[in-house]
């Protein structure tokens, strides 16, 4: 901590402005939400009329005022409004779409609530389109959709060129401002461990590289954890969740972390992909429910969006914690630190200290249970000569952390990073040492995890 106060007095200033906040923090807070969410507006299609005319709520039954309030219920603050496309839909997006968003932005004001949509990708498969709001919001949506997205044209098969998704995002790069892009459930389509589908990790490198400030992320963990038979509707058995996580964000050492160990700024979210509720008969939980992606933002749009594109978030299953610090410094020096999605510059040699903070909620989660928290790891990494990651995992279970009241406090010393890396962590309510594969028919509830985005170390010189 930048200060010497009591842990206890920290806590407690914590809940309002936190005491190791600067200047730019005033007013921040760990604020949940999600980008995922479907509505009656994810419609389906009769292809027997030229054009196809739209169903109204054929792949979802709810309103968008409905989806609001029900995140509001689960504890949310943010939530995007992502309808999937189809022939012609941008038209429905034009027409229906967005007056139903404002609708929903007037009855359910508590909420901040953006414009997006279920982004077809060119050449892919799914992505999280975030349109920032403003006077521009609803013409911005409808001309990504109308001119990019792969099934808009009334003609199939004529956008499947990856080079468009290129396009989209050199002119996303030039909009104010900037949109926001995840890349939904990316080995949703793999055949195996590192056998990919429709999304291939030279694609998610080349897609970051192309406007680093527009599309900054994946959907670390999948929406459709309800669903009965495999979580996250990975249907490949051989391909399947990790503790309701994705394979390219929960194995050590995988795509997430050969990104990270580059050098590339690229977070992890956590989502519903609501469609319809378990209880009504479907396989998805509401927005809120069970996952929630937390932003440390102040409760207006932008700073949500500031903090999505710069990293301030963790994903968390089941309301396992509900807010962290996690701190990176010299070890023996206060005077500087790093946070999530930060970079701390430090001399060649430099040993480290890792300090974490986390919060579980005094409340019940949304199936009545109170989880504890079994294990944290620190993972720890770094370019490796042959190109892949070199990594560390460091486990800490509860006797070697100290307990304040809903807090937990840990800490690290780290040898110095001689190239740089940097830490992330994870915990679960769980004894696996890592996650292991998600059979048919888990109960998720059973089976959560968090996982912080990282701090980076880059080394001066």
């Amino acid at each position: 901590m930048k200060s010497a106060m009591p842990l206890h007095v920290l806590i407690l200033l914590c809940c309002a402005s936190p005491a190791w906040a600067a200047d730019a923090d005033e007013g921040r807070s760990w604020l949940a939400g999600d980008h995922h969410v479907h509505s009656e507006w994810s419609v389906d299609w009769d292809e027997s009329t030229s054009p196809p005319t739209p169903i109204r709520g054929g792949d979802s039954p709810y309103t968008r005022s409905r989806n609001a309030r029900q995140a509001v219920a689960h504890g949310l603050r943010w939530m995007v409004h992502t309808d999937h496309g189809g022939p012609g839909h941008s038209r429905v997006t034009r027409d229906h779409a967005w007056p139903a968003l404002q609708q929903a932005r007037r009855d359910v004001p508590a909420l901040i609530q953006f414009n997006g949509m279920e982004f077809d990708v060119p050449g892919g498969e799914h992505a999280s389109l975030i349109i920032a709001p403003g006077p521009d919001e609803h013409d911005q949506l409808v001309g990504l959709e109308r001119d990019y997205s792969r099934r808009d044209p009334l003609q199939r098969g004529t956008r499947e060129d990856g080079r468009l998704m290129l396009n989209a995002l050199a002119h996303m790069r030039t909009m104010t401002p900037q949109p926001l892009v995840f890349i939904n459930h990316p080995s949703r389509s793999a055949e195996g461990v590192g056998e990919w589908g429709d999304v291939e990790p030279a694609e998610l490198r080349q897609w970051h590289d192309a406007a680093p400030q527009v599309l900054v992320g994946m959907e670390g963990a999948p929406g459709h954890q309800a669903a009965p038979q495999h979580r996250g509707l990975y249907r490949n058995t051989d391909a399947p969740t990790f503790g309701g996580f994705d394979q390219m964000t929960a194995r050590v050492g995988g795509v997430w972390d050969a990104m990270l160990a580059s050098g590339r700024r690229f977070w992890i979210t956590a989502t519903s992909d609501s469609h319809e509720n378990v209880r009504d008969g479907g396989r998805d939980f509401d927005p809120g429910q069970y996952s929630k992606t937390y932003v440390w933002a102040r409760p207006e749009a932008g700073d949500v969006l500031d903090g999505l594109r710069d990293g301030r978030i963790f994903a968390v299953t089941g309301d396992l914690i509900d807010a962290m610090q996690l701190t990176v410094r010299p070890d023996g020096d206060a005077s500087r630190s790093a946070q999530l999605g930060e970079t701390l510059s430090v001399p060649a040699g430099t040993a480290l200290r890792v300090e974490l903070k986390l919060r579980q909620p005094e409340r019940a989660n949304f199936n009545g249970d109170r989880p504890a928290l079994d294990h944290v790891d620190l993972i720890i990494g770094s370019a490796g000569t042959d190109g892949a990651p070199h990594m560390q995992v460091k486990r800490l279970d509860a006797h070697q952390w100290q307990r304040d009241g809903q807090w937990l406090s840990m800490q690290w010393s780290l040898p110095a990073m001689p190239k740089g890396g940097f830490v992330r962590v994870r915990g679960s309510n769980t004894p696996e040492a890592a996650p292991s594969a998600d059979p048919a028919g888990e109960d998720p509830w059973k089976d959560l995890w968090f996982y912080s985005n990282p701090v980076f170390v880059r080394i001066e010189g």
